[in-house]
């Protein structure tokens, strides 16, 4: 293995300690970020984090997080009882070349140029996992891996929904590190140089834009040229959905005429239904506050300030 052992086990057990050492570099659940490969986070949004404009967010209290922490021994145990392998910690490890490509690996396999990662997720996940299936951004993380460690395959094992466990081997794909190194050494560079990288189009990205423009400059400004194609794309966007919308309402409609007074019916292979619902509660807050305003004043909540980008 070609890492640099940088913080032990035991020294990882101080949390504030590992993230910080974390912040200095790119971790393996940063390389899916970095790629454009995570449905949860913006490479945006880690570029802010990355250059200190922000404060990651605190995972500490996430149930999601809480027991893959907890469980993370127990998938190790399993996965050693169904392959009769042997695994054991290590710590934080820095590639030798590149000293902000870090990983923190869960387990490194004993006699093997392998590491193992062990995950946990709900049922409904469950299909990300069926046959030769891995979610895009664990095979990421598993690449990042080798890529700091020089191992020839990552082991990646999982338990689904809490009782039903699957485990995977991911090999090295030299191609694919070679794409992951370009990526994550350009990223840095922007951290370093505290470049913005280029806007997604993510509801993260537009949350991490926000966040880092909050606004309050009121004198109207002259944008550049290419925002006239943009807007003029936005705007032929929007009629191309609202035709879109109007031709799906139309044949729900036709089928809506078929099915009658039926509430079930059959195509083929479709199965469409038409059921009576019942009415959603709403709660009548104009008359709340003109007829009880402390009780309207004692329950309401006001969210947190937005910005609307409007056209017009």
């Amino acid at each position: 293995m070609n890492a640099k052992l940088i913080m032990t086990v035991a020294e990882m057990q101080d949390r504030d300690k590992w993230l910080q050492s974390r912040m200095a570099g790119i971790g393996g659940s940063d390389a899916a970020v970095v790629v454009g490969l995570n449905r949860w986070k913006s490479s945006f949004q880690l570029w802010m984090e990355k250059v200190g404009q922000v404060e990651p967010e605190d995972l500490s209290e996430n149930e999601y997080v809480y027991w893959g922490t907890v469980l993370e021994e127990v998938v190790a145990k399993r996965f050693c009882e169904l392959t009769d392998k042997k695994v054991q910690r290590r710590g934080l490890l820095q590639h030798e070349d590149y000293p902000f490509i870090l990983a923190s690996v869960d387990r490194m396999v004993v006699g093997e140029n392998a590491g193992l990662e062990c995950k946990t997720c709900n049922g409904f996940a469950g299909k990300e996992w069926e046959d030769d299936n891995l979610p895009d951004s664990y095979y990421v993380q598993c690449q990042h891996y080798m890529l700091v460690t020089g191992c020839e395959k990552w082991y990646i094992a999982v338990l689904i929904g809490g009782n039903h466990f699957v485990w995977k081997t991911v090999d090295r794909n030299e191609e694919d590190i070679k794409l992951l190194l370009d990526a994550e050494i350009k990223f840095w560079d922007m951290v370093q140089s505290k470049t913005m990288p280029s806007v997604d189009s993510t509801d993260n990205c537009s949350k991490a834009l926000a966040s880092h423009f909050s606004g309050g400059m009121t004198e109207p400004v002259s944008l550049p040229s290419d925002a006239v194609s943009i807007i003029e794309n936005i705007k032929n966007l929007e009629d191309a959905k609202k035709e879109t919308e109007n031709s799906i309402t139309y044949r729900k409609n036709q089928l809506r005429e078929m099915m009658g007074d039926n509430e079930i019916g059959y195509a083929s292979d479709y199965k469409v239904s038409w059921k009576t619902q019942n009415g959603r509660t709403t709660l009548d807050s104009k008359n709340l506050k003109k007829n009880y305003p402390d009780i309207y004043a004692q329950y309401s909540k006001v969210g947190n300030p937005t910005r609307v980008l409007r056209i017009s």
